[in-house]
């Protein structure tokens, strides 16, 4: 064991003290492989692969009849989910559903909640957001016959890892008319204050929506009390949805009243759904701004995994998704990988801003650092031009492995074996 017994022993220490640790054996884990991507696609359950194959039978065996005959009716799918989802989110009844993807989401709320008027014409945004969210601003923007390049307006980073928040508050002027930001940072796991930004947008009398993709199911928050008027997430990170499973839209209730623009019939008042009017009657909650109809099958895991995250309890997986990522930062420290190699750190120390992953920097290898790893059967994700992150989940990840994450890119740094490896990414990295 040599240098690293005393981490070792530590991490194992941990783990006999982790609440959370049992949960694991309820996750597929492949094969001699230390998963840290969950960032990005997170593992299925034995109760995601139960809940998606009880559906496959109830297609199989009733036909049309489980719209309302399954043992959980679909029609009604899409909202008891979002009922089930709801305390990891502070979201009340109606306020938040199951449906659509995110960036649909993103345009259907958009199409809402942005109201140019006269000056008042500009969507505050950020240079670090997803690019897919700047996409859909610019979308928006330009189906209302204005320019991006005039009306959107991206606070900037610094550094170009980390926002502050009091550089966007600034930005929050009176020719304003909507905020959107992400909660957490893609790229560097920055968790940004929520509440403090929604206040602040309050206070001017400007709305505010946010992309939590990279913070639901391992970040609580806090919607209603915090006064958010919208949000989507997407459900194959932390939630474990399985790929490209369906994503959540939230609306405070005190929209309930606005028109959803991007009308589709899903969004109908439910009990008239049927009716077959022309007259769009939508509802009044967050399911008004449904548009197709719910892909059920590849919805279906996100029942088994809400069950395994509502038992776990978000509390208790926040708790211990910041001790898994302050000990690989300890480890990192100890072990001398960043004066030693040229690493750092692009997500910030404190607790209260870092979300559920790490964010290795290296300013020349960190692609083929990341090849390294993933051929020792360690799986991380790359991220241009020099991000490693690193994703340690609480639901399946242990104390030991994140001792082994760092041990494994030591050796490989010592050995330069990354040298081995090719400059250029894969279509997917």
């Amino acid at each position: 064991m040599g240098n690293f017994g005393h981490y070792l022993f530590r991490a194992q220490a941990l783990d006999e003290k982790d609440n959370l640790s049992g949960f694991r054996k309820r996750f597929y884990i492949p094969e001699n492989t230390i998963y840290v991507d969950g960032n990005s696609l997170g593992l299925l359950s034995m109760d995601a692969e139960q809940s998606l194959q009880r559906v496959l039978n109830e297609w199989k065996n009733m036909g049309i009849r489980g719209w309302l005959e399954a043992d959980r009716p679909w029609f009604y799918f899409a909202e008891e989910i979002g009922e089930m989802a709801a305390p990891l989110v502070g979201a009340s009844a109606g306020e938040l559903i199951f449906t659509g993807t995110t960036t649909v989401n993103i345009h259907s709320l958009i199409s809402t909640f942005y109201r140019p008027e006269g000056k008042r014409n500009k969507i505050l945004a950020d240079e670090l957001n997803f690019p897919s969210d700047i996409y859909a601003l610019k979308g928006q923007i330009k189906q209302r016959g204005l320019n991006p390049d005039e009306v959107l307006l991206l606070a900037t980073s610094e550094n170009g890892k980390t926002l502050e928040e009091d550089t966007i508050i600034e930005m929050m002027t009176d020719d304003v008319a909507l905020v959107y930001l992400p909660s957490v940072l893609y790229a560097s796991g920055q968790l940004l204050d929520m509440q403090r930004l929604t206040e602040a947008a309050h206070s001017r009398g400007i709305p505010i929506g946010f992309d939590c993709s990279h913070s639901t199911g391992v970040v609580p928050h806090h919607f209603g009390r915090w006064g958010v008027d919208f949000a989507t997430f997407c459900s194959y990170k932390y939630l474990n949805g399985g790929p490209g499973c369906s994503a959540f839209l939230y609306v405070n209730q005190k929209h309930f009243g606005k028109e959803p623009l991007m009308a589709g019939w899903f969004g109908y008042v439910k009990e008239k759904q049927f009716d077959m009017s022309l007259h769009f009657d939508h509802a009044k909650s967050a399911g008004g701004w449904q548009i197709s109809s719910p892909g059920i099958l590849g919805s279906s895991t996100m029942e088994g995994s809400l069950k395994i995250i509502n038992e776990a309890g978000i509390e208790a997986i926040r708790q211990k998704s910041l001790l898994l990522t302050s000990f690989l930062v300890e480890l990192m420290h100890d072990l001398d990988l960043f004066s030693a190699h040229g690493f750092s750190i692009a997500t910030p120390p404190q607790d209260e801003r870092r979300g559920g992953h790490i964010a290795l920097t290296h300013p020349t290898e960190a692609l083929r650092i990341c090849s390294a790893l993933k051929n020792r059967n360690i799986i991380p994700d790359f991220r241009a031009p020099d991000t490693i992150r690193i994703a340690p989940v609480p639901l399946y990840n242990s104390f030991e492995e994140v001792y082994l994450v760092v041990k494994n890119l030591k050796e490989i740094m010592d050995n330069q074996e990354y040298l081995r490896f090719p400059r250029e990414r894969k279509a997917i990295s």
